[in-house]
């Protein structure tokens, strides 16, 4: 984010923004189960919720011990309460990996529409100049004008 960015304090906002999304919907804060119907689909877009459902499957989906106070077994709570299924688990590693390669395939593209033959500006002082005028642009939203 720093790269694309016109300094590493905007790059921190951008970043602390992305992270607490995927916090809040990765299932973590507040489990699948209980998330609103139409706030799902952002749930099931998580990259985190993704990795999240794949290391606590992995880990604790195929126990069948049962937990003291309310005489459920670990695999069963998991799938009541977060609605973590063991037999998921090779939809969940697929995910992970399609993300990974998504996110690899993904990044060539906007670095060839910045960087065009004919500009002799590279292509990340395009990305900070892009940053810098979204800013000032959201910065001219913010102005005591438009607070009133």
């Amino acid at each position: 984010a720093v790269a694309a960015t016109p300094n590493q304090h905007i790059a921190a906002i951008i970043a602390a923004a992305f992270y607490a999304l995927w916090n809040l919907f990765s299932g973590f804060i507040i489990p699948r189960t209980r998330i609103p119907v139409w706030w799902r689909w952002y749930y099931w877009a998580c990259p985190v919720a993704w990795t999240l459902y794949g290391l606590v499957t992995s880990q604790y989906g195929d126990i069948e011990d049962r937990l003291l106070d309310t005489n459920v077994t670990v695999k069963q709570y998991l799938d009541d309460y977060f609605g973590f299924e063991h037999d998921f688990l090779g939809v969940v590693a697929a995910v992970i990996v399609g993300f990974t390669v998504l996110s690899y395939l993904s990044l060539p593209f906007p670095l060839r529409h910045l960087t065009s033959k004919g500009d002799k500006s590279s292509s990340s002082s395009k990305m900070k100049k892009w940053f810098c005028s979204m800013y000032r642009l959201l910065d001219s939203i913010d102005s005591p004008a438009m607070r009133r």
